[in-house]
């Protein structure tokens, strides 16, 4: 904790983030969803997709590459296909809008793919999964970035980090919920460690020589590899292909040929699916069938379900607030 260091409740980042995105050319709707959406990353201990991210959305208004003002146009193309065109806006406000359309069409048919394309993605994908599975959905969604994975074997970047989220809903507890990188680190943490001063641990990356690297400097210059060898760089080729040529979006080459590196989020597509398990399966008894696998887990001493260490933050975030370091406010203040 440095001397500087404030905290604040969660009204007050949200407050925050909604005054600042609104003098850099965002309206009342945009500023509120992607407030929201920095707001629980920080109540859930999430850092890396919360304030840090500011700096990165404020860039893309100001170099005029996001609408602050963009409207999602939401269409069906068929019962269970949902199309959003993010119309060049940020993701929060078209993955919002879009939600009831998502659901109403997994419950009407059993499954329901959402294609997102033209959206700005900047956050985490357990923003949207985890309230398609409190509505009692399970849920998958897939995004891809820019070049800053190596294939297994190359020495060039090719993929994004290529992130994949899961939701299994549950009767009377939170929703299970997991979402990984294709990469060994989620990118943001990266730059979290960049910001912080730390190293990384060893096979996260290599600097731009191919040389491999604990400096998070270096390795954000260089390229991240992928988890599990080639088994985390075949899921990154997967997400490729679902999250771009799948639903008529870019590949992550094609996406870091037409931005502007203002240091924002890029603009590409997301893929996601929702399941209605009691159409699926068999109504009712899907549910305790689950909990039998999560009681097996839960009871190996040391082991928590995916999202528990989110909601167990939650409870005193919301009533103490959140710890926010002097260098993000700084950051915040200069904006």
């Amino acid at each position: 904790m440095g001397m500087n260091d404030a905290r604040l409740s969660l009204d007050e980042i949200h407050s925050l983030v909604l005054d600042c995105l609104r003098r850099h050319g965002c309206d009342e709707e945009n500023a509120g969803a992607v407030a929201s959406v920095i707001t629980d990353a920080e109540r859930d201990g999430c850092h890396s997709h919360g304030l840090m991210r500011l700096a990165g959305y404020v860039a893309a208004l100001d170099s005029g590459k996001v609408k602050g003002d963009a409207r999602p146009l939401i269409g069906k193309k068929a019962p269970a296909i949902i199309h959003v065109d993010g119309n060049g806006g940020f993701a929060p406000l078209a993955l919002t809008e879009s939600r009831p359309h998502i659901i109403e069409a997994a419950k009407m048919n059993g499954i329901a793919a959402a294609g997102l394309v033209n959206v700005y993605h900047f956050s985490a994908l357990w923003w949207e999964i985890e309230t398609l599975a409190e509505a009692g959905l399970c849920a998958f969604a897939c995004t891809s970035y820019i070049p800053v994975v190596l294939p297994a074997g190359g020495k060039q970047a090719l993929y994004g980090t290529n992130p994949i989220a899961f939701g299994w809903p549950r009767n009377n507890e939170p929703p299970v919920v997991f979402d990984q990188a294709s990469s060994v680190m989620a990118r943001g943490e990266v730059m979290l460690a960049a910001r912080e001063g730390k190293k990384l641990a060893d096979g996260v990356g290599v600097d731009m020589d191919g040389n491999p690297s604990n400096d998070p400097n270096e390795v954000l210059r260089g390229a991240m590899l992928a988890f599990g060898g080639y088994k985390g760089s075949l899921i990154a080729m997967m997400v490729e292909l679902l999250a771009g040529p799948l639903i008529g979006e870019t590949l992550s080459f094609e996406t870091a040929a037409k931005d502007n590196s203002d240091g924002g989020p890029t603009c590409g597509g997301e893929l996601i699916l929702a399941m209605d398990p009691n159409l699926i399966g068999t109504p009712d008894l899907w549910a305790d069938h689950g909990e039998k696998l999560f009681k097996k887990i839960l009871a190996q001493n040391e082991v928590r379900l995916p999202g528990d260490r989110r909601y167990n933050n939650r409870p005193m975030a919301t009533k103490d607030g959140v710890l926010v370091s002097s260098k993000i406010l700084d950051e915040i203040k200069s904006l």
